[in-house]
Protein backbone atom coordinates (compact mmCIF):
# COMPACT_ATOMS: atom_id res chain seq x y z
CA UNK A 1 0.00 0.00 0.00
CA UNK A 2 1.74 3.29 -1.24
CA UNK A 3 1.43 6.28 1.34
CA UNK A 4 1.85 9.68 0.01
CA UNK A 5 2.78 9.03 -3.29
CA UNK A 6 1.01 7.93 -6.59
CA UNK A 7 -1.75 10.27 -8.16
CA UNK A 8 -4.49 11.48 -6.37
CA UNK A 9 -7.57 10.85 -6.35
CA UNK A 10 -10.76 12.68 -4.27
CA UNK A 11 -12.12 9.98 -1.84
CA UNK A 12 -15.13 8.31 -1.64
CA UNK A 13 -17.86 10.53 0.52
CA UNK A 14 -20.45 8.86 2.55
CA UNK A 15 -23.30 10.68 3.56
CA UNK A 16 -22.61 10.50 7.63
CA UNK A 17 -25.73 13.11 8.30
CA UNK A 18 -28.51 10.47 7.69
CA UNK A 19 -26.30 7.81 9.69
CA UNK A 20 -26.27 9.88 12.92
CA UNK A 21 -29.86 10.77 12.39
CA UNK A 22 -30.58 7.46 12.72
CA UNK A 23 -28.18 6.92 15.94
CA UNK A 24 -28.97 10.50 17.81
CA UNK A 25 -29.28 8.20 20.86
CA UNK A 26 -25.95 6.69 20.02
CA UNK A 27 -23.82 8.77 17.75
CA UNK A 28 -20.80 6.13 18.42
CA UNK A 29 -22.75 3.49 16.37
CA UNK A 30 -22.96 5.97 13.49
CA UNK A 31 -19.24 6.02 13.43
CA UNK A 32 -19.24 2.72 13.21
CA UNK A 33 -21.45 2.00 10.71
CA UNK A 34 -20.11 4.76 8.54
CA UNK A 35 -16.13 2.42 9.52
CA UNK A 36 -18.33 -0.50 8.20
CA UNK A 37 -19.02 0.84 4.89
CA UNK A 38 -15.62 2.16 4.51
CA UNK A 39 -14.37 -1.17 5.00
CA UNK A 40 -10.68 0.39 5.94
CA UNK A 41 -11.03 2.67 2.88
CA UNK A 42 -9.88 6.45 3.52
CA UNK A 43 -13.23 7.73 3.30
CA UNK A 44 -15.43 11.17 3.44
CA UNK A 45 -18.14 12.09 5.77
CA UNK A 46 -20.63 14.43 4.70
CA UNK A 47 -21.73 16.36 7.81
CA UNK A 48 -22.87 19.32 5.69
CA UNK A 49 -20.88 22.24 5.96
CA UNK A 50 -17.97 19.94 7.92
CA UNK A 51 -16.85 16.90 5.35
CA UNK A 52 -13.82 15.40 7.70
CA UNK A 53 -12.14 12.56 6.44
CA UNK A 54 -12.55 8.99 8.57
CA UNK A 55 -9.22 6.83 9.08
CA UNK A 56 -9.24 3.65 10.36
CA UNK A 57 -6.74 0.99 8.11
CA UNK A 58 -3.35 0.84 10.16
CA UNK A 59 -1.08 1.90 7.54
CA UNK A 60 -3.26 5.34 7.25
CA UNK A 61 -3.05 5.81 11.16
CA UNK A 62 0.86 5.38 10.67
CA UNK A 63 1.27 8.12 7.98
CA UNK A 64 -1.09 10.05 10.10
CA UNK A 65 0.47 9.80 13.46
CA UNK A 66 4.31 8.55 12.52
CA UNK A 67 5.16 9.03 8.75
CA UNK A 68 3.63 13.19 8.69
CA UNK A 69 2.73 13.67 11.67
CA UNK A 70 4.11 17.05 11.94
CA UNK A 71 1.22 17.81 9.19
CA UNK A 72 -1.18 16.93 11.35
CA UNK A 73 -1.98 19.03 14.26
CA UNK A 74 -4.52 18.79 17.44
CA UNK A 75 -6.57 21.54 17.13
CA UNK A 76 -10.22 22.19 15.40
CA UNK A 77 -12.51 19.01 16.26
CA UNK A 78 -12.38 17.65 19.66
CA UNK A 79 -9.60 20.09 20.64
CA UNK A 80 -11.23 23.24 20.20
CA UNK A 81 -14.16 22.65 22.71
CA UNK A 82 -11.73 21.26 25.33
CA UNK A 83 -8.79 24.17 25.13
CA UNK A 84 -10.00 25.80 28.05
CA UNK A 85 -10.01 22.44 30.04
CA UNK A 86 -6.45 21.32 28.75
CA UNK A 87 -4.46 24.13 27.91
CA UNK A 88 -1.73 24.63 25.72
CA UNK A 89 0.79 22.04 27.01
CA UNK A 90 1.13 18.18 27.08
CA UNK A 91 -2.48 17.77 24.99
CA UNK A 92 -1.68 20.95 22.33
CA UNK A 93 0.96 20.58 19.56
CA UNK A 94 3.75 22.70 18.06
CA UNK A 95 6.72 24.35 20.39
CA UNK A 96 4.77 24.25 23.88
CA UNK A 97 3.72 20.51 23.74
CA UNK A 98 7.17 19.90 22.58
CA UNK A 99 8.85 21.98 25.71
CA UNK A 100 5.97 20.02 28.33
CA UNK A 101 6.73 16.40 26.46
CA UNK A 102 10.22 17.29 27.66
CA UNK A 103 9.77 17.71 30.45
CA UNK A 104 6.89 15.29 31.68
CA UNK A 105 7.81 12.45 30.08
CA UNK A 106 10.61 11.33 32.42
CA UNK A 107 8.11 12.04 35.12
CA UNK A 108 6.50 8.57 33.99
CA UNK A 109 8.77 6.15 32.54
CA UNK A 110 8.09 2.47 34.66
CA UNK A 111 11.17 3.09 36.98
CA UNK A 112 9.62 6.49 37.66
CA UNK A 113 6.35 4.52 38.28
CA UNK A 114 7.38 1.53 39.67
CA UNK A 115 8.98 3.53 42.81
CA UNK A 116 5.66 4.69 43.76
CA UNK A 117 3.76 1.44 43.32
CA UNK A 118 3.67 0.65 46.86
CA UNK A 119 2.59 4.24 47.83
CA UNK A 120 -0.32 3.70 44.97
CA UNK A 121 -1.20 0.09 46.44
CA UNK A 122 -1.49 1.65 49.77
CA UNK A 123 -4.03 4.45 49.33
CA UNK A 124 -5.77 2.35 47.04
CA UNK A 125 -6.30 -0.60 49.73
CA UNK A 126 -7.27 2.45 52.09
CA UNK A 127 -10.11 3.69 49.50
CA UNK A 128 -11.48 0.52 48.68
CA UNK A 129 -11.47 -0.72 52.13
CA UNK A 130 -13.45 2.83 52.95
CA UNK A 131 -14.98 3.01 49.85
CA UNK A 132 -17.06 -0.26 48.87
CA UNK A 133 -19.67 -1.63 51.33
CA UNK A 134 -20.70 -5.17 50.21
CA UNK A 135 -24.53 -5.89 49.78
CA UNK A 136 -25.34 -2.12 49.20
CA UNK A 137 -25.88 -1.13 45.40
CA UNK A 138 -23.67 2.09 44.04
CA UNK A 139 -23.21 3.61 40.88
CA UNK A 140 -20.18 1.79 39.02
CA UNK A 141 -19.37 5.12 37.22
CA UNK A 142 -19.01 7.61 40.05
CA UNK A 143 -17.91 4.99 42.62
CA UNK A 144 -14.86 4.02 39.94
CA UNK A 145 -14.62 7.61 39.16
CA UNK A 146 -14.08 8.55 43.12
CA UNK A 147 -11.69 5.98 43.83
CA UNK A 148 -9.34 6.70 40.78
CA UNK A 149 -9.02 10.66 40.61
CA UNK A 150 -8.30 9.98 45.29
CA UNK A 151 -5.79 7.61 44.04
CA UNK A 152 -4.18 9.93 41.17
CA UNK A 153 -4.59 13.06 42.72
CA UNK A 154 -2.80 11.96 46.63
CA UNK A 155 0.36 10.66 44.01
CA UNK A 156 0.26 13.62 42.07
CA UNK A 157 -0.40 16.30 44.99
CA UNK A 158 1.37 14.77 47.82
CA UNK A 159 -0.48 15.03 51.10
CA UNK A 160 -1.48 18.57 50.86
CA UNK A 161 -4.77 18.40 49.52
CA UNK A 162 -7.94 18.02 51.36
CA UNK A 163 -10.27 15.61 51.04
CA UNK A 164 -13.21 17.98 50.40
CA UNK A 165 -10.91 19.27 47.44
CA UNK A 166 -10.46 15.70 45.93
CA UNK A 167 -13.97 15.16 46.21
CA UNK A 168 -14.50 18.27 44.15
CA UNK A 169 -12.46 17.43 41.32
CA UNK A 170 -13.82 14.11 40.35
CA UNK A 171 -17.24 15.39 39.50
CA UNK A 172 -15.55 18.44 37.58
CA UNK A 173 -13.54 16.20 34.97
CA UNK A 174 -16.46 14.29 34.75
CA UNK A 175 -18.30 17.02 33.40
CA UNK A 176 -15.49 19.03 31.70
CA UNK A 177 -15.30 16.06 29.32
CA UNK A 178 -18.88 15.29 29.20
CA UNK A 179 -20.45 18.53 29.01
CA UNK A 180 -19.49 19.58 25.36
CA UNK A 181 -20.29 16.13 23.98
CA UNK A 182 -23.13 17.67 21.19
CA UNK A 183 -19.76 19.92 19.67
CA UNK A 184 -18.25 16.39 18.73
CA UNK A 185 -20.67 15.93 15.97
CA UNK A 186 -21.46 19.84 15.67
CA UNK A 187 -17.83 20.91 14.91
CA UNK A 188 -18.93 23.75 12.45
CA UNK A 189 -20.79 25.59 14.87
CA UNK A 190 -18.53 28.60 16.71
CA UNK A 191 -17.37 28.14 19.35
CA UNK A 192 -18.85 31.50 20.14
CA UNK A 193 -22.15 30.03 19.49
CA UNK A 194 -23.56 28.75 23.01
CA UNK A 195 -24.28 25.22 23.36
CA UNK A 196 -26.09 22.86 25.50
CA UNK A 197 -23.77 22.35 27.77
CA UNK A 198 -20.92 25.06 27.49
CA UNK A 199 -22.45 26.62 30.98
CA UNK A 200 -21.44 23.53 32.76
CA UNK A 201 -18.47 23.60 31.26
CA UNK A 202 -17.47 26.62 31.84
CA UNK A 203 -18.10 25.98 35.76
CA UNK A 204 -16.51 22.78 35.40
CA UNK A 205 -13.20 24.30 34.47
CA UNK A 206 -13.72 27.38 37.23
CA UNK A 207 -13.59 24.63 39.90
CA UNK A 208 -10.65 22.65 38.89
CA UNK A 209 -8.52 26.03 38.44
CA UNK A 210 -9.87 26.58 42.41
CA UNK A 211 -8.40 23.68 43.32
CA UNK A 212 -4.97 23.36 41.06
CA UNK A 213 -3.95 26.89 41.66
CA UNK A 214 -3.55 27.02 45.00
CA UNK A 215 -1.74 23.52 45.14
CA UNK A 216 1.04 24.93 42.92
CA UNK A 217 1.69 27.76 44.94
CA UNK A 218 1.99 25.79 47.87
CA UNK A 219 4.32 23.60 45.80
CA UNK A 220 6.09 26.75 44.80
CA UNK A 221 6.56 27.66 48.64
CA UNK A 222 8.34 23.69 49.31
CA UNK A 223 10.31 21.36 48.45
CA UNK A 224 8.41 18.11 47.54
CA UNK A 225 8.81 15.17 45.48
CA UNK A 226 4.94 15.19 44.05
CA UNK A 227 4.91 15.89 40.61
CA UNK A 228 3.38 18.85 40.97
CA UNK A 229 6.54 20.10 42.77
CA UNK A 230 8.53 18.36 39.96
CA UNK A 231 6.41 20.69 37.35
CA UNK A 232 6.98 23.45 39.22
CA UNK A 233 10.86 23.07 39.40
CA UNK A 234 11.10 22.56 35.54
CA UNK A 235 12.65 25.02 33.30
CA UNK A 236 9.59 26.66 31.86
CA UNK A 237 7.50 26.97 35.56
CA UNK A 238 9.38 30.90 35.29
CA UNK A 239 6.67 31.77 32.59
CA UNK A 240 4.17 31.69 35.45
CA UNK A 241 1.34 29.35 37.19
CA UNK A 242 -0.46 28.86 33.75
CA UNK A 243 2.10 26.51 31.82
CA UNK A 244 2.15 24.34 34.95
CA UNK A 245 -1.32 24.45 36.03
CA UNK A 246 -1.99 23.28 32.03
CA UNK A 247 0.40 20.29 32.30
CA UNK A 248 -1.29 19.64 35.83
CA UNK A 249 -4.23 19.46 34.58
CA UNK A 250 -3.66 17.34 31.35
CA UNK A 251 -1.45 15.18 33.19
CA UNK A 252 -4.12 14.49 35.89
CA UNK A 253 -7.04 14.51 33.79
CA UNK A 254 -5.67 12.04 31.04
CA UNK A 255 -4.57 9.82 33.97
CA UNK A 256 -8.15 9.80 35.64
CA UNK A 257 -10.04 9.75 32.82
CA UNK A 258 -8.84 6.82 31.33
CA UNK A 259 -8.57 4.61 33.91
CA UNK A 260 -12.19 5.30 35.30
CA UNK A 261 -13.52 5.06 31.95
CA UNK A 262 -11.85 1.73 31.00
CA UNK A 263 -12.31 0.16 34.89
CA UNK A 264 -16.15 1.32 34.46
CA UNK A 265 -16.39 -1.29 31.41
CA UNK A 266 -14.93 -4.19 33.37
CA UNK A 267 -18.13 -4.92 35.13
CA UNK A 268 -20.27 -5.26 32.29
CA UNK A 269 -17.63 -7.64 30.25
CA UNK A 270 -17.03 -10.02 33.39
CA UNK A 271 -21.20 -9.74 33.52
CA UNK A 272 -21.40 -10.81 30.02
CA UNK A 273 -18.68 -13.42 29.87
CA UNK A 274 -19.36 -15.90 32.66
CA UNK A 275 -16.09 -17.88 31.34
CA UNK A 276 -13.67 -15.07 31.16
CA UNK A 277 -14.10 -14.09 34.77
CA UNK A 278 -13.87 -17.28 36.24
CA UNK A 279 -10.44 -17.16 35.22
CA UNK A 280 -9.99 -13.72 36.39
CA UNK A 281 -11.28 -14.89 39.65
CA UNK A 282 -9.26 -17.51 39.88
CA UNK A 283 -5.87 -16.16 39.02
CA UNK A 284 -6.12 -13.30 41.60
CA UNK A 285 -7.15 -15.96 44.00
CA UNK A 286 -4.23 -18.04 44.15
CA UNK A 287 -1.84 -15.16 42.97
CA UNK A 288 -2.66 -12.72 45.80
CA UNK A 289 -4.68 -15.13 48.11
CA UNK A 290 -5.97 -13.34 51.90
CA UNK A 291 -3.20 -10.13 52.04
CA UNK A 292 -3.33 -6.94 50.83
CA UNK A 293 -2.36 -6.83 46.76
CA UNK A 294 1.33 -5.28 46.19
CA UNK A 295 3.16 -4.45 43.32
CA UNK A 296 4.94 -7.79 43.97
CA UNK A 297 2.22 -9.81 42.89
CA UNK A 298 1.59 -7.95 39.36
CA UNK A 299 3.86 -9.72 37.49
CA UNK A 300 1.95 -13.41 38.28
CA UNK A 301 -1.05 -11.48 37.17
CA UNK A 302 -1.19 -12.64 33.50
CA UNK A 303 -4.23 -13.09 32.47
CA UNK A 304 -5.60 -10.11 34.04
CA UNK A 305 -3.15 -8.04 31.90
CA UNK A 306 -4.71 -9.79 28.77
CA UNK A 307 -8.13 -9.37 30.16
CA UNK A 308 -7.26 -5.21 30.41
CA UNK A 309 -5.61 -5.18 27.08
CA UNK A 310 -8.59 -6.88 25.26
CA UNK A 311 -10.85 -4.51 27.10
CA UNK A 312 -8.75 -1.67 26.17
CA UNK A 313 -9.30 -2.69 22.45
CA UNK A 314 -13.00 -3.16 22.62
CA UNK A 315 -13.40 -0.09 24.73
CA UNK A 316 -10.75 2.63 24.62
CA UNK A 317 -11.71 5.67 26.27
CA UNK A 318 -9.38 7.83 23.83
CA UNK A 319 -12.28 6.44 21.17
CA UNK A 320 -11.52 9.53 19.26
CA UNK A 321 -8.48 11.18 17.67
CA UNK A 322 -9.38 13.94 15.56
CA UNK A 323 -5.92 16.08 13.59
CA UNK A 324 -6.13 19.06 11.58
CA UNK A 325 -4.30 19.15 7.99
CA UNK A 326 -1.57 21.84 7.92
CA UNK A 327 -0.45 21.06 4.08
CA UNK A 328 -1.91 19.35 1.40
CA UNK A 329 -1.15 15.34 1.55
CA UNK A 330 -1.81 12.34 -0.48
CA UNK A 331 -2.60 9.53 1.60
CA UNK A 332 -2.95 5.66 -0.33
CA UNK A 333 -3.81 7.99 -3.83
CA UNK A 334 -6.56 10.09 -2.13
CA UNK A 335 -5.99 14.06 -2.04
CA UNK A 336 -6.15 15.39 1.82
CA UNK A 337 -6.32 19.08 1.36
CA UNK A 338 -4.93 21.70 3.73
CA UNK A 339 -7.50 22.69 6.25
CA UNK A 340 -9.44 19.51 6.31
CA UNK A 341 -10.09 17.51 9.17
CA UNK A 342 -8.99 13.64 9.54
CA UNK A 343 -10.69 11.39 12.35
CA UNK A 344 -8.60 8.78 13.64
CA UNK A 345 -10.26 6.03 15.91
CA UNK A 346 -8.77 3.00 18.28
CA UNK A 347 -12.17 2.47 18.91
CA UNK A 348 -13.29 2.26 14.95
CA UNK A 349 -9.33 0.62 13.57
CA UNK A 350 -9.47 -1.81 16.80
CA UNK A 351 -13.16 -3.42 15.96
CA UNK A 352 -11.89 -3.60 11.86
CA UNK A 353 -12.41 -6.90 10.31
CA UNK A 354 -9.95 -6.45 7.73
CA UNK A 355 -7.76 -6.17 10.58
CA UNK A 356 -8.27 -8.47 13.06
CA UNK A 357 -10.31 -12.05 13.46
CA UNK A 358 -13.31 -12.00 15.27
CA UNK A 359 -13.34 -8.36 15.83
CA UNK A 360 -16.40 -8.20 17.85
CA UNK A 361 -15.60 -11.11 20.30
CA UNK A 362 -14.06 -10.93 23.56
CA UNK A 363 -11.28 -12.71 23.44
CA UNK A 364 -7.74 -12.21 25.90
CA UNK A 365 -6.12 -14.69 24.50
CA UNK A 366 -5.10 -12.49 21.58
CA UNK A 367 -2.57 -10.56 24.19
CA UNK A 368 -1.30 -13.80 25.39
CA UNK A 369 2.69 -13.46 25.78
CA UNK A 370 4.23 -14.21 22.48
CA UNK A 371 0.89 -12.74 20.29
CA UNK A 372 2.06 -9.02 19.64
CA UNK A 373 4.20 -8.77 17.12
CA UNK A 374 0.84 -10.79 14.74
CA UNK A 375 -0.40 -7.57 14.27
CA UNK A 376 0.64 -3.82 12.94
CA UNK A 377 1.97 -1.23 15.77
CA UNK A 378 -0.98 0.51 14.08
CA UNK A 379 -3.57 -1.93 14.75
CA UNK A 380 -3.84 -1.15 18.47
CA UNK A 381 -3.69 2.02 19.88
CA UNK A 382 -5.24 3.12 22.93
CA UNK A 383 -2.71 4.88 24.11
CA UNK A 384 -2.65 6.85 21.14
CA UNK A 385 0.76 6.22 18.91
CA UNK A 386 3.55 8.41 17.84
CA UNK A 387 5.07 11.35 18.67
CA UNK A 388 1.97 12.29 20.89
CA UNK A 389 1.39 8.64 22.21
CA UNK A 390 0.22 8.84 26.31
CA UNK A 391 2.88 9.39 28.80
CA UNK A 392 1.30 6.64 30.53
CA UNK A 393 0.48 3.55 29.77
CA UNK A 394 2.11 1.92 32.94
CA UNK A 395 0.71 3.90 35.26
CA UNK A 396 -2.53 2.80 34.20
CA UNK A 397 -1.70 -0.92 33.67
CA UNK A 398 -0.27 -0.34 37.31
CA UNK A 399 -3.59 1.06 38.76
CA UNK A 400 -5.90 -0.59 37.16
CA UNK A 401 -3.79 -4.55 38.29
CA UNK A 402 -4.24 -3.06 41.59
CA UNK A 403 -7.77 -1.78 41.95
CA UNK A 404 -9.05 -4.97 40.12
CA UNK A 405 -7.30 -7.17 42.01
CA UNK A 406 -8.02 -5.45 45.64
CA UNK A 407 -11.35 -5.73 44.66
CA UNK A 408 -11.93 -9.19 43.11
CA UNK A 409 -9.46 -10.81 46.25
CA UNK A 410 -12.86 -10.12 48.23
CA UNK A 411 -15.73 -9.59 46.47
CA UNK A 412 -17.74 -10.94 43.47
CA UNK A 413 -19.36 -8.29 41.13
CA UNK A 414 -23.44 -8.34 40.49
CA UNK A 415 -24.49 -6.40 37.82
CA UNK A 416 -27.76 -4.64 37.90
CA UNK A 417 -29.11 -4.04 34.08
CA UNK A 418 -31.48 -5.28 32.03
CA UNK A 419 -29.60 -5.82 28.21
CA UNK A 420 -26.35 -4.91 26.33
CA UNK A 421 -24.57 -1.67 27.98
CA UNK A 422 -24.03 0.90 25.20
CA UNK A 423 -21.54 4.03 24.96
CA UNK A 424 -22.86 7.58 25.41
CA UNK A 425 -21.25 10.38 23.32
CA UNK A 426 -18.54 12.01 25.36
CA UNK A 427 -15.20 12.84 24.91
CA UNK A 428 -14.32 9.35 25.97
CA UNK A 429 -15.77 6.18 25.34
CA UNK A 430 -17.95 6.25 28.73
CA UNK A 431 -21.02 3.19 29.26
CA UNK A 432 -24.70 4.47 29.43
CA UNK A 433 -25.35 7.12 32.92
CA UNK A 434 -26.84 4.66 35.85
CA UNK A 435 -25.17 1.47 36.08
CA UNK A 436 -25.35 0.44 39.24
CA UNK A 437 -23.65 -2.89 40.84
CA UNK A 438 -23.43 -4.76 44.11
CA UNK A 439 -20.27 -6.90 45.55
CA UNK A 440 -20.85 -9.89 47.61
CA UNK A 441 -18.16 -11.96 49.28
CA UNK A 442 -16.01 -14.40 47.55
CA UNK A 443 -18.08 -17.52 47.39
CA UNK A 444 -21.60 -16.17 47.73
CA UNK A 445 -21.97 -14.80 44.20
Amino acid sequence: MSIGTGTARRARTLPFLRTLARHRRSPVDAFEEASARAGGELVRLNMGPFQPYLVTHPDHVQHVLRGNQPNYVREGMFWDPLAPLIGKGILSDGPDWAESRRIVQPLFTARQLDALGERMAAIIAELVDGTLTPGRPFDVAQTVSAIVHATTVRLFFGESISGADIDRLAPAYDTGVTARAIRLVLPSVPQRCPMPGDRAFGRAVETIDEVVYPRIEHARRREGGDVVSALCRAPYADKGDRRVRDDMVAIHGAATETAATALTWVWPVLDTHPEIAARVFEEVTRVVGDGPVTVGHLPRLTYLRMFLNELLRLYPPGWILPRKVLADDVIDGVAIEAGATVVLSPFLTQRLPQVWERPLEFDPERFAPGNEGRRSRYAYFPFAAGPHSCVGPHLFMMEAQLLLAGILRRYRPVLHTSGPVAPRLASTLRPAAGLTMTLVPAGRS
